[in-house]
């Protein structure tokens, strides 16, 4: 028998994926820079200037955020940051876009929802779990998503 283990590393993708959308449709048109420490917590670099792992999955994200074009930006301040950084056009998209209400752990509706047809903007829905739901409940949201933007390429 298999047992189910929870692979961490991924919720915390996740949970930075979350952050880092947000972050950018917040000041969306204008370009920011980014800060990992923002995203994955302060980090103390040891004695050879390295950061910690979970720093360097924050980081991480980012990067693989502009490869699959949901964000863009013009460069890394070292590992430290991005600069320039923006949603892509698919990125603002996906956030932008209205859907049915879809079903999570929680099964809680976000304050925006329509009480009749039970409509919500993207980035209400994830504003609202990143904000009250699990680490699950995130995962489930970003993958769904993830899927989502298929049609978007």
């Amino acid at each position: 028998m298999i047992e189910s283990v929870s692979d961490l590393h991924i919720d915390d993708f996740c949970k930075d994926t979350a952050k880092i959308l947000l972050m950018l449709y917040k000041r969306f048109p204008t370009k920011t820079v980014v800060y990992v420490e923002d995203i994955a917590g302060p980090d103390e670099p040891d004695e050879f200037g390295l950061h910690s792992p979970r720093f360097e999955a924050g980081f991480s994200a980012l990067v693989w955020l502009k490869e699959q074009d949901y964000i863009a930006y013009s460069g890394a301040i070292k590992q430290e940051a991005v600069e320039d950084a923006c949603l892509s056009h698919r990125g603002f998209i996906l956030m932008s876009s209205i859907e049915q209400h879809p079903i999570s752990l929680d099964d809680q509706k976000p304050p925006a929802v329509d009480k009749l047809s039970s409509v919500v903007r993207r980035i209400d829905r994830l504003r609202h779990t990143l904000r009250h739901g699990s680490s699950e409940a995130i995962k489930e949201l970003i993958l769904h998503y993830m899927i989502l933007s298929r049609e978007l390429k």
